[in-house]
């Protein structure tokens, strides 16, 4: 029996199916479909970066995408052809093959520490960008808990906070 036949007559049995059957089916279906055991079988040879194969549901299709994102019920793919990002669940998602190697993705740069109250004292010559975007120098006058005083020695003085102070070396 071929494939085509064997459609036809599904569909054919849906279509004499009564709602409350067709009802009881799909809440079946949603139910085997977040089985945690299903997921697992999915995730397992799942990396983030690996390409994978999905269904896109509006037309039935079988597409490429890269993954982005693994949540617990759900993954986030990227298709690259269109450019578009598709939260998935985990069932639409083709399992990957045992036998791929998993694309390593490069391990994130560490972010640089913010500054702290503790990294500066009165006295010190300081930089900023101040809300114009334009470079600024000066002196810190007073450490408040969350900001400095920068004198800009132009008769000015700014409230800074931490995090947007960088320090001035002198050569």
């Amino acid at each position: 029996m071929n494939l085509q036949s064997t459609d036809l007559k599904l569909i054919d049995a849906l279509n004499n199916a009564t709602s409350l059957e067709l009802f009881q089916l799909s809440t079946i279906i949603k139910r085997l479909l977040a089985d945690p055991r299903r997921i697992i079988a999915v995730r397992t040879n799942m990396n983030l970066g690996q390409c994978v194969r999905f269904l896109d549901w509006r037309d039935g299709q079988m597409r490429h995408g890269k993954v982005v994102a693994m949540k617990d019920t759900q993954v986030t793919l990227h298709e690259e052809e269109t450019r578009r990002e598709w939260k998935l669940p985990y069932a639409a998602v083709e399992p990957p093959m045992v036998t791929e190697r998993p694309v390593p993705t490069a391990p994130p740069k560490p972010s640089p520490v913010a500054a702290s109250r503790a990294d500066f004292r009165g006295g010190e010559k300081v930089s900023f960008d101040d809300k114009y975007l334009q470079p600024q120098v000066g002196t810190v006058v007073r450490i408040n808990q969350r900001a400095a005083t920068v004198d800009t020695g132009n008769g000015h003085s700014c409230r800074v906070p931490f995090h947007m102070l960088r320090r001035v070396l002198d050569i």
